[in-house]
């Protein structure tokens, strides 16, 4: 496979792999977003595709209950809630019973069977901290076990074997509201294990007797919850949770690099590994919603920012015991940014105590950005909700943090950002081990000093007030944000360090002090006006470069310089070239505008007028299509191939620049106001040449290529009027051995193959339809689609099988075509247009048979009209100038019998070989003829053009 090939197929290759990694996520609307009073949202669901693997509800409206009960998948667990900032799903409390005093058999029941489900008893996540890492739980769940004398089993239901236990004491007979009880933490459980309770009573006959109960509980519930339960069995305020998290990646990493299945699609969201259990390594991770934001994680758009306060009310208190509160930190809802910085003034037994959360505050450092905080008797991490905080091992100081951006990503929207004051700086805050930025903070600039986070809270220094710190030795005068210091009159010197009186009139040197101010002034400015245009080329240049590479110029200038063939034919221009060869692209430049793009009129440097053809959008479809043109131009090598010159990657639009066609297009001379110009000759001459290319394209090209826009408006004229196919933004490569090519239908209507509109599959046959569509345009002289008074657009095709049908095809033949062709010509020729309109591709002829068909056609009416001396040399040059590949060999065997009327020099070939690399030349005297043959000819056709010489003239 030649290197050309395989680059294109690697530019392909990746256009179409980078298409796969966009991926669209949508919820039906059909689904369900309540049961009962309880709401539902995403990854949960009721319906077929309103759920996320392993997280499908049922909706039970079981007569025993007055209201329909949901359950977790199709099992038995009752769902009572969901807390999506959490990520648990609230279910009722399972509770195991022994009953009576009398009962002696164990009681074993179910306790929740989690396998194969993505839920857990506990969540943790990994909690980086300095240099190691430890768990940080988020949730944990537990037995209770509340009766007297009896032993609580927590059983692996599937090996029958106890995982945990505990006892309740055992009650006095005399003490009858005492009642022994056990706990059981829930909490190192491995998932996929099915868990039983069992009760077993210890029967002691000293002792007083009672009910046994288990209940499963998580952390929310009180003590109070509790203590009902246990006297009365009251299970109002009992709690149980579960945790769920994502199984189909073991870790957040492994989750992001797959985006079409990646979980946390809110770009407002974090993801955090799940560690549940005791297990080392990461079993699936989970989402929430990142600081000041609340939500849905798991949609788009479900993390929306929480409600802040960005300008502080005027009544805020401002101190809690000995501890000042500043902003953003504050007391009450509107003194603090959100609910990440709110605190509490504790005022209990007469002191007042700054907390946060359940941490005492005993100070907070606005300037370095720290919170001192400590836990009364105990540590414990915070909870699983948003915190700004970051713990620093080193210190008893917690580092905070304004928002989880950086001061970039924070600036591009002033209405949020935390930096208000206009004398205040932002500064990244990386905390980690790993340098990885954590958010940003204030502080105000040097020479301020106060709270950057109000407007006008940073105050000027007086640094004349503080001589200990701004050391001057002279006269000290303050000004905004700094301090002048300077030596007083009649002295000189360093005033920072000593002032030295003066002996002489300084005069003079005030004098060369000023002209030296002067020129150094005068100097600057020219610096600065030099470097100001050195910086504007270099950006320019920079953009240019930028644009390069994101118009995949590398590549192309790889495929140029790596073949001496794409090197003599295609160049690389510069935009300075091209907006010199256009006057800037001047609007009276333009000949046209496309589907594809708009089209200059230019003049390079060597005097070539040239078609300069300019993308109208910037995208990447656009890129990739201008891409593709250029891949398939650099294949193409036919006199009746609109010829490309080079291309232009250094503009944000990339640009194309094509031989410049001097007479329009084949849709200009059919459908011009005034009758057409074209004679039935030239007709037929114009449909062989662009047959001759398209048949070129289809089956002599060295990677077969379908053009998939063939319209009248893409076959340009010469002066010669000799056409040129041209447009080939839409076109593609013909995988080998592959019939046809499955793609987005795209087409001009009229044009299009019905067969590719209904299927998208094209084959070379839907070309063939599109040119059946230009035969009969040159022949009825109308537009493929034309408005009528009754109903919507008229399809020419359409209506001329219709008429053919009913034997009235004459009728929409035009009239000068009338009158120039004789009947049977006409009678052959709409043959063949109703073979190329089949509406069944495998009945319509291929490209080949239709030139062939065309060139039969013009030679027999070439013969009857006895052309001139003139016509004769025109006819000679076309046959000769043209590829062999175009012509069968029945036809090639004709055109070698012709060769006493038409004469060659081998020199003029040879001279004409020289600028078209895929030419074969003849010289026709008798039987004998020269075979010119370059490089990139086709082996297998060189074998056949042998052949024939041996069977005609050896």
């Amino acid at each position: 496979m030649r290197l050309m090939e395989v680059l294109v197929i690697l530019i392909v290759t990746s256009i179409s792999i980078s298409s796969t990694r966009s991926t669209n996520f949508a919820i039906p609307s059909n689904c369900s977003k309540l049961c009962g009073n309880i709401s539902i949202q995403y990854p949960f669901g009721i319906e077929d595709g309103c759920f996320r693997a392993g997280f499908n509800l049922t909706c039970s409206t079981n007569t025993d209950t007055a209201s329909p009960q949901l359950l977790l998948g199709d099992g038995t667990v009752v769902v009572t809630g969901f807390d999506m900032e959490s990520g648990l799903v609230n279910i009722d409390s399972p509770v195991t019973l022994m009953m009576g005093v009398d009962a002696s058999s164990p009681v074993t029941t179910s306790l929740i069977n989690l396998q194969n489900w993505p839920f857990s008893f506990n969540l943790m996540k990994r909690n980086y901290v300095g240099e190691a890492g430890g768990l940080d739980y988020l949730m944990s769940n537990s037995l209770y076990a509340a009766g007297c004398s009896a032993t609580v089993n927590l059983v692996d239901a599937v090996r029958n074997i106890s995982i945990d236990h505990c006892s309740t004491a055992s009650c006095s007979i005399d003490a009858v509201n005492d009642t022994g009880r056990c706990d059981i933490s829930l909490d190192d459980l491995d998932l996929q294990t099915p868990l039983a309770v069992q009760l077993t009573r210890l029967i002691n006959e000293t002792e007083r007797l009672s009910s046994v109960a288990a209940v499963m509980y998580d952390e929310y519930t009180s003590d109070e919850a509790l203590q009902r339960f246990t006297t009365s069995g009251d299970r109002a305020g009992l709690k149980a949770s579960l945790a769920w998290y994502m199984d189909d990646h073991s870790t957040c990493e492994e989750a992001r690099q797959n985006s079409a299945t990646y979980a946390c699609r809110s770009r407002n969201s974090d993801c955090y590994d799940a560690y549940p259990g005791a297990s080392s390594d990461a079993v699936g991770y989970f989402c929430r919603c990142s600081l000041s934001y609340e939500g849905n994680p798991y949609l788009p758009d479900g993390c929306q920012e929480t409600k802040s306060t960005f300008i502080p009310a005027n009544d805020c208190p401002v101190e809690c015991g000995n501890v000042t509160v500043l902003y953003p930190f504050g007391l009450k809802e509107g003194c603090y940014r959100d609910e990440a910085f709110a605190l509490t003034c504790n005022e209990i037994s007469g002191a007042s105590t700054l907390l946060y959360q359940d941490y005492v505050v005993t100070s907070i450092s606005i300037e370095d950005g720290l919170l001192d905080l400590y836990a009364p008797g105990y540590f414990s991490y915070f909870s699983d909700k948003a915190t700004p905080l970051t713990y620093l091992r080193e210190r008893i100081y917690f580092s905070w943090v304004v928002s989880y951006q950086s001061c970039e990503d924070g600036g591009k929207n002033m209405t949020t950002f935390a930096c208000v004051d206009r004398h205040s700086s932002c500064i990244d805050i990386n905390t980690t081990s790993t340098g990885q930025g954590q958010g940003y903070r204030c502080e105000c600039l040097q020479g301020y000093q106060g709270n950057p986070y109000i407007n006008n809270g940073c105050q000027d220094i007086n640094e004349c007030n503080f001589p200990e710190r701004y050391i001057c030795n002279g006269d000290c005068t303050n000004t905004e944000g700094s301090f002048r210091c300077t030596c007083p009159p009649g002295t000189s010197g360093d005033p920072r360090h000593a002032c030295i009186p003066n002996k002489k009139q300084t005069l003079l040197l005030g004098a060369i002090l000023g002209a030296s101010i002067g020129i150094g002034l005068l100097l600057s400015s020219l610096l600065l006006v030099i470097l100001s245009r050195k910086w504007k080329i270099r950006k320019q240049k920079k953009i240019r470069e930028k644009n390069f590479h994101q118009n995949h110029g590398l590549l192309l200038q790889q495929l140029i310089s790596s073949s001496e063939y794409f090197s003599e034919r295609t160049k690389i221009f510069s935009l300075e070239e091209l907006a010199k060869a256009t006057n800037n692209f001047d609007e009276s430049r333009v000949l046209g505008s496309g589907g594809h793009g708009i089209v200059y009129k230019g003049i390079l440097s060597d005097l070539r007028v040239v078609a300069i053809k300019k993308s109208k959008l910037v995208d990447k479809c656009e890129i990739d299509q201008f891409i593709n043109e250029v891949a398939v131009l650099s294949q193409i090598n036919h006199r009746n191939v609109v010829r490309l010159f080079g291309c232009c990657l250094e503009s944000e639009v990339p640009l194309l620049v094509y031989e410049f066609i001097t007479n329009g297009s084949l849709l200009d001379h059919l459908h011009a106001p005034a009758h057409s110009k074209l004679s039935w000759d030239d007709r037929l001459r114009i449909l062989v040449e662009s047959a001759g290319a398209i048949s070129y394209l289809h089956s002599a090209a060295s990677i077969s290529i379908f053009h998939r826009d063939i319209k009248s408006s893409n076959i340009l004229l010469d002066e010669a009027l000799r056409a040129k196919v041209s447009d080939f933004g839409a076109s593609r490569f013909n995988p080998l051995n592959e019939t046809y090519i499955f793609t987005t239908v795209q087409g001009t209507f009229g044009y299009l193959d019905p067969e590719y509109y209904q299927t998208g599959l094209f084959t070379e046959k839907s070309d063939v339809y599109s040119f059946g569509v230009i035969l009969l345009e040159l022949l009825t002289g109308k537009k493929p689609t034309r408005a009528t008074r009754i109903g919507p657009q008229q399809n020419l095709a359409m209506h001329f099988l219709e008429a053919t049908k009913e034997n009235r095809a004459f009728d929409l033949v035009e009239d000068r075509v009338m009158k120039e062709a004789t009947k049977p010509e006409l009678l052959e020729f709409i043959h063949l247009i109703e073979m190329c309109l089949s509406l069944e591709s495998a009945k319509r002829p291929t490209m080949k048979e239709v030139e062939y068909k065309l060139q039969c056609m013009r030679k027999t009416r070439m013969k009857k009209i006895k052309p001139s001396i003139a016509d004769k040399k025109e006819l000679s040059e076309d046959l000769i100038s043209s590829s062999v590949s175009t012509y069968p060999s029945s036809e090639l065997i004709y055109l070698m019998n012709q060769g006493n009327s038409r004469s060659y020099s081998l020199e003029e070939e040879l001279m004409r070989s020289q600028h078209h690399p895929r030419i074969w030349s003849f010289t026709l005297e008798g039987f004998r003829k020269v075979l010119v043959f370059k490089s990139h000819s086709n082996s297998d056709f060189f074998q056949q053009i042998s052949y024939l010489w041996d069977e005609n003239v050896g």
